[in-house]
């Protein structure tokens, strides 16, 4: 069972460019990376040379006389006979998990030069080592990061068709609510997807058998192999203080204050000794960091503190996986997300932010009593975004529409076990439609 994910037209369009340079596509493990890739190559090539430096390390030999595309495929051939190079123009390369031999990131250069290949490559670590690949291959390579499955794409496993993000963009703009029944499906298949996160075969295991039967069990070996991932390539940070942070988040998700504080981990730590280790993580694809504004002024980005964020897990079902058995059984029986004083709630949004493109800010200024949960920005506005159960206030939205000093600030939004509304200046949404905010932005005039 494959299941179609947004970057199969990614590479299709790719494919279709005249001028593409090697791709590179990376992202945390188990995502889909190695599946789409294959389906997609074996769909559109005839001839498909695969090679896995991790299943098969003899291939980190073939860069040992140079880098030129005739010796690669020459060493290639040489390792594995069957592995055909005669038809140049229905052929593509792959390179796996490239992340166990960077060193072929150098031959990106002269496969771009040489044109007769396409070529892509892979790899689950690769953030961490990516100042590596760039330094031998700016502007001869295409990056492209890949995430677990969204809610669009756990709606589309589900049977749901293309145009369902049409109908739900429309409705948010012309302001047309949900059905009782269409608000009742949906935000059941949200808690099912909040569940289970959007892993691949955690999904698949879902639709396939019905039930969640295994899916709490793989969910925590993921995280088990997230950890051995940071023993394996941890190189120049403290291994003992990357779990240790690691572990804490969903810890420091359920205080009420949720600023990742470095003291709860350590009454002597401090941001700077941990500094690396939170842009590890990050550049690892474990973790979205959300940083505190200076001010709600225009322009966001840069506009912000480095040393005060947020930090939630990538995947919000390995969050989940990761509750305490009290929690889970709120989640799972009740069907309650306000779990841990809120923390689902404001994962599964940053989640979809992430997932859709956008960066993720909060402000939270204690001296004028003003918290948002995010804060994202249109084409000429800002516009404060809180996330609440379907009781929650929204004090500190309606605090800075009213406030003159805020000329920036037009309008607000609410995401809510709520249905599609509107109340004075602020626009309210489920926030299952979280995933197709930054549309709404761009078209909300």
């Amino acid at each position: 069972m494959y299941l179609k994910r947004k970057i199969d037209k990614y590479l299709l369009d790719w494919k279709n460019n005249p001028n593409k340079k090697p791709l590179i596509i990376k992202g945390a493990r188990q995502i889909g990376k190695t599946e789409s890739i294959l389906k997609f190559a074996n769909d559109n090539y005839n001839n498909v040379i695969y090679i896995n430096f991790i299943e098969e390390p003899i291939y980190k030999g073939i860069t040992e006389a140079g880098y030129s595309v005739d010796e690669i495929i020459k060493n290639i051939s040489r390792i594995d006979p069957n592995k055909k190079f005669s038809n140049f123009k229905d052929t593509i390369i792959i390179f796996d998990e490239i992340q166990d031999f960077i060193d072929i990131s150098t031959s990106l250069k002269f496969f771009k030069i040489d044109g007769r290949f396409d070529v892509i490559c892979s790899g689950s670590m690769l953030g961490i080592n990516y100042n590596k690949i760039s330094s031998v291959s700016t502007g001869y390579k295409t990056d492209c990061e890949m995430n677990s499955l969204d809610f669009e794409e756990f709606l589309w496993a589900k049977g749901y068709s293309e145009t369902v993000r049409d109908e739900f963009l429309n409705k948010m703009l012309n302001q047309n609510a949900f059905s009782e029944l269409e608000l009742k499906i949906y935000f059941d298949l949200f808690l099912d997807f909040t569940i289970l996160g959007g892993m691949p075969e955690i999904v698949k295991s879902y639709i396939q058998n019905k039930t969640f039967e295994g899916t709490l069990e793989n969910q925590k070996q993921i995280v088990e192999d997230y950890r051995q991932d940071i023993h394996k390539y941890t190189e120049g940070v403290d291994k003992t203080r990357l779990i240790n942070l690691y572990n804490h988040i969903p810890v420091q998700l359920a205080q009420e204050n949720k600023k990742f504080q470095f003291s709860k981990l350590n009454k002597n730590a401090r941001y700077r000794e941990y500094q690396g280790t939170v842009e590890w993580l990050e550049a690892a694809g474990m973790i979205n960091v959300c940083y505190n504004l200076n001010s709600l002024s225009l322009p966001i980005k840069g506009n912000y503190k480095p040393n005060e964020f947020k930090i939630y897990l990538k995947d919000s079902g390995l969050l989940v996986s990761q509750l305490d058995d009290e929690s889970q059984m709120d989640l799972r029986v009740n069907k309650n997300l306000g779990v841990y004083k809120g923390a689902l709630y404001e994962n599964i949004v940053a989640e979809a932010f992430i997932k859709s493109g956008l960066e993720l800010y909060y402000y939270n200024n204690t001296s004028k009593q003003i918290e948002l949960d995010f804060v994202l920005r249109s084409k000429d506005n800002i516009v404060p975004i809180e996330v609440k159960a379907s009781t929650g206030t929204i004090k500190s939205i309606n605090k800075v529409i009213d406030d003159n000093l805020y000329n920036e600030i037009n309008y607000g939004i609410k995401l809510a076990r709520k249905n599609i509304g509107f109340n004075v200046k602020v626009y309210t949404f489920p926030y299952f439609l979280a995933f197709i905010l930054k549309d709404y932005l761009k078209i909300k005039k």
